[in-house]
């Protein structure tokens, strides 16, 4: 079933329970989805696609879950909470450090690079290669730690 499927079966099933964090989150994620679709010119949308998407979501959610914290507003962060909880139900999971720190090792090798210098050459390939696994802060700290 592809994803853009089971996030709208999901969508009636939350209607039905008036699961109200659900909804709301499954909601914006279809709207991110039709966003998708229009803009890739109505052509049909991948899966990889809709993790990106899913990926942006979540990362939306973590940095105003860490501005309301500082901030204050339980309130607010406790919401974005829910919402990042249901999102990441929906996304592949995620490399741990160690794996991901040997994976980098190898694309460093790969590709030659042996000082911060190669920054720029590692970076790239990394992200391709661990992008839709990891997150984009944790791939940077760990190539200019290994470059360094």
């Amino acid at each position: 079933m592809h994803l853009i499927d089971r996030v709208n079966e999901d969508l009636k099933n939350a209607m039905k329970a008036r699961d109200e964090v659900k909804l709301r989150t499954l909601r914006g994620m279809k709207s991110a989805f039709l966003l998708l679709q229009t803009a890739e010119g109505g052509t049909e949308v991948t899966d990889e696609l809709c993790i990106k998407a899913l990926q942006k979501l979540a990362k939306q959610r973590k940095d105003s879950l860490e501005q309301y914290e500082q901030a204050g507003r339980e309130d607010l962060a406790q919401k974005e909470r829910e919402e990042l909880e249901v999102i990441n139900t929906y996304l592949p999971a995620a490399l741990d450090e160690a794996t991901l720190r040997s994976g980098i090792q190898s694309v460093i090798a790969e590709l030659g690079a042996s000082g911060p210098r190669d920054l720029g050459k590692v970076m790239p390939a990394a992200m391709k290669a661990f992008g839709s696994q990891a997150d984009g802060k944790l791939i940077s700290a760990l190539v200019k730690e290994l470059l360094g």
